[in-house]
């Protein structure tokens, strides 16, 4: 479920957001374009059971905890929502406190996903966040203190002028919460970017390797279990919704610009397709074909390359197995591409699953284009 809205543009974000500007944002209208959309989704998944949820956005804690809460009746009086289904929400620590949080709770989110992204006030600054390091703190301290057991951190390194002890200090910062789980992922210049257009000054390409290193090695000794190329958590506390996208499973995508992958099992074909992206056609589009921004039929050398982009991001890989199963494709479809990969040493030579070796890890993007289609 993709919320669109968000209280300013970070200068870094290629997102489908958009700035909520002075006025309310049309939060009632909003869940019922979205209702209309899942609605419009049903007949892809009848019979399917819902095993998670996840808000993102934008900044979904803009909205109201009752409007979340008629969004998540929407979605139960739709389709069958599993007992201790995962039930994730994003948030900006500039927007929730505890009274908020409590509320969202018992809507029925388990799960807040905070973008904290650093705790130096100077980093955060130059990132264009509308929080500062305390702000960041006061939102750990009410995801706390309103009883949620499952909670992330989003935090970046490899920002403009942060040193690698810096970069270590905004790790600690973050461990001292006990964080179940940690997203720590690298700030990345993307095209269409305020920051692309007018670069800022980021660290030498050494010391960010330096700050990967020593942090996933501080992560490690802190009990964190490295489970995706950014993503560590405790014993237990793995997303579930995003252990789907990296094992290539099915979902739906509903909102403003939201993307989904669903398989049709009765003709062996695996279709992606998105919704139109601006809010204001959204909302007038909303359950009609209109609605659809586009979609894509996958194709033989499409699924081989997607079904890996996602499965060797995992550092524990995932059953070969799950290739036919989530492609349809025989094992045989891929063998020349992973046979090479191993004698490369990028893939190990396990014959029951898909598992990049450390040297695969690293050269990640190495090991991935082995699987583009020539042509």
């Amino acid at each position: 479920m993709h919320v669109p809205w968000c209280v300013r543009k970070c200068p870094y974000c290629d997102f489908n957001s958009h700035e909520a500007g002075n006025g309310p944002i049309p939060q009632q209208a909003y869940v019922e374009a979205l209702t209309r959309d899942l609605e419009r989704d049903l007949p892809a998944v009848w019979g399917r059971p819902v095993q998670s949820v996840f808000i993102g956005g934008g900044t979904p804690s803009l909205l109201d905890p009752p409007v979340v809460d008629a969004l998540l009746a929407a979605i139960r009086a739709r389709l069958p929502v599993v007992p201790g289904a995962e039930i994730t929400l994003e948030a900006n620590p500039g927007t929730v406190d505890h009274d908020r949080l409590a509320e969202l709770k018992a809507a029925g989110v388990t799960r807040i996903s905070l973008g904290v992204q650093s705790f130096d006030d100077g980093c955060l600054q130059r990132l264009g966040r509308i929080h500062d390091g305390a702000q960041a703190r006061e939102a750990i301290a009410a995801v706390q203190a309103a009883g949620f057991e499952d909670w992330n951190l989003d935090l970046m390194y490899g920002l403009p002028g942060q040193s690698p002890d810096g970069a270590l200090e905004d790790l600690e910062a973050a461990l001292a919460w006990h964080p179940p789980h940690l997203s720590h992922y690298q700030l990345t210049i993307e095209p269409h970017t305020p920051f692309h257009h007018r670069p800022p000054s980021l660290p030498a390409e050494e010391a960010i390797w330096d700050m990967h290193v020593r942090c996933r090695e501080r992560l490690a000794e802190a009990g964190y279990v490295h489970y995706e190329v950014s993503a560590h958590a405790l014993p237990g506390h793995a997303c579930r919704h995003n252990l789907n996208y990296w094992r290539f499973g099915d979902y739906l995508g509903i909102g403003a610009g939201a993307h989904a992958k669903l398989t049709d099992g009765a003709v062996q074909t695996v279709t992606r397709l998105w919704k139109t992206p601006h809010p204001r056609a959204y909302l007038e589009r909303a359950g009609t074909p209109q609605g659809i921004g586009g979609r894509r039929q996958l194709q033989v050398p499409d699924l081989i390359l997607e079904f890996m982009m996602n499965a060797l991001r995992l550092t524990q890989g995932v059953p070969r197995a799950l290739f036919q199963e989530h492609t349809g494709l025989p094992p045989l479809a891929a063998a020349a591409p992973v046979e090479e990969a191993i004698r490369r040493g990028l893939l190990e030579d396990d014959p029951t699953t898909f598992r990049p070796t450390p040297l695969g890890h690293r050269h990640l993007n190495e090991l991935l284009a082995l699987f583009v289609p020539e042509s």
